[in-house]
């Protein structure tokens, strides 16, 4: 850091104002809904992050999932150092490609593999294709399930527009949003319906394997079966979104809590984040007759200069290759341990909760005690006030949470008695603040 460097957040957000709208470049790091000056990283190692300031936080965000191992891990870290001794970016195909995807094919069900950057990039992708292989113009999707912000997937989208308190997004034309066909998640009268008036039209139904953007939102049982089983009666495809799940939640990701042990297989399988290690790289894969639609073999045209960047694949690889049982098991003791701990703090003070749980990944949701957050407006419902101060007495305590009550915690391998212990000492004084919280603030 050179002198000119701000070396105060509130400096360098006054300094990112000034060039960058809003100061940043995802809404959800300016906390608009939970006050105060948003933090500036200036490193990270383990299960901690550093400021500008000097100031450690124990991560419960970990980059929104990618650092399943913690930041710098030494292998990936020399992975990624080896990498950048061979060249940036070559502009052509590299064996760094095949290997992650031979590495993908061999944890889940996909045949072929097609890396993007962006996990937007991959669900675009994913929609351009089904409508490519069926001959069909309309998708369905949830509401409240994030997938991107490519137009057609805007709608009620959750997370991002939740948190920024917007219905969706101008810009987005009629035309495009026209083809989007938005139902209430985990309501499967209401997929019966829109299936039974337009099944003939539609190309593909969209979904995260486990919803993490409006919270985390458990699928009743028997729903992601159910979703197979009515594409496939109608001719449609399923777009299985696991940007965020995908070899997180689980082992195989959402997957692994559905359709692994139920003995089903979506169309086309979106991924990202952990398949990056830190880095852009994301995927869209599925069967080769599927995905041999996609240029340069079939009619679907996809392509992208850093697609496949070999610095980001050696990452993704060095990180998913070492994400073994062992890895699984510390991540999930450390999830279990935070998880347990909030539960008692907020019972201590008599904050209604209820805590929403897939895998490894949680979210609470504050006044929700009775019926538990189904769909996204359970979801919209909840005691939203809660969460600010909540989150800023948390961060006054050396603990970063995601930044709104609408996203998934996560912890990593590194997330060791230490740092676990740094976060149960800093929740009483939470749940305090969450019960001392009111509508008007």
């Amino acid at each position: 850091m050179t002198a000119s460097q701000p070396t105060t957040n509130a400096a360098a957000f006054a300094a990112a104002q000034a060039v960058i709208p809003g100061g940043v470049d995802s809404p959800v790091r300016a906390f608009g809904s939970v006050g105060g000056t948003p933090r500036f990283m200036a490193g990270a190692r383990g299960p901690y992050l550093t400021d500008v300031e000097g100031n450690e936080y124990v991560d419960l965000v970990c980059s929104w999932g990618p650092m399943l191992l913690g930041h710098q891990h030494p292998e990936v870290v020399e992975a990624v150092h080896a990498a950048v001794d061979r060249g940036l970016g070559f502009g052509t195909s590299t064996l760094e490609e095949t290997a992650l995807a031979e590495l993908i094919a061999s944890k889940v069900p996909v045949e072929r593999v097609r890396f993007v950057s962006t996990g937007t990039e991959a669900t675009m992708t994913a929609l351009r294709l089904a409508r490519g292989v069926t001959g069909r113009n309309l998708i369905v999707k949830f509401a409240g399930c994030y997938h991107g912000h490519s137009d057609g997937l805007l709608a009620a989208a959750g997370s991002g527009v939740a948190t920024a308190a917007l219905p969706g997004s101008a810009g987005v034309t009629e035309a495009a949003a026209s083809e989007t066909l938005v139902v209430d998640y985990n309501d499967r009268a209401a997929v019966e319906a829109v299936f039974a008036e337009h099944g003939e039209r539609i190309a593909a139904l969209i979904t995260e394997a486990v919803p993490c953007n409006m919270g985390v939102v458990e699928p009743a049982e028997g729903f992601n079966a159910f979703l197979r089983e009515i594409t496939r009666r109608h001719g449609a495809l399923l777009i299985w979104d696991e940007v965020l799940t995908g070899f997180r939640a689980t082992a195989t990701g959402g997957w692994g809590l559905s359709g692994q042990p139920e003995g089903w297989t979506p169309d086309i399988w979106c991924f990202g984040k952990v398949i990056g290690g830190g880095m852009p790289a994301a995927a869209l894969g599925g069967s080769a007759e599927i995905m041999d639609h996609l240029a340069p073999l079939g009619p679907v045209y996809q392509a992208g200069t850093l697609s496949g960047n070999p610095v980001a694949m050696a990452a993704g690889h060095a990180t998913l290759s070492r994400a073994d049982e062992a890895v699984y098991a510390a991540v999930t003791r450390a999830s279990d341990a935070v998880r347990e701990g909030l539960v008692a703090a907020l019972d201590a003070e008599g904050v209604d909760h209820s805590i929403q749980r897939a895998g490894t990944l949680f979210s609470v949701a504050f006044g929700t005690s009775g019926t538990g957050v189904r769909d996204y407006r359970d979801a919209q419902g909840q005691e939203v006030f809660r969460y600010a101060p909540f989150f800023q007495s948390m961060l006054a305590s050396g603990v970063y949470l995601p930044p709104s009550v609408f996203e998934a915690w996560f912890v990593s391998a590194a997330h060791d008695d230490a740092a676990v212990t740094r976060v149960l000492d800093a929740l009483p004084a939470a749940a305090k603040a969450a019960a001392a919280a009111t509508p008007q603030g």
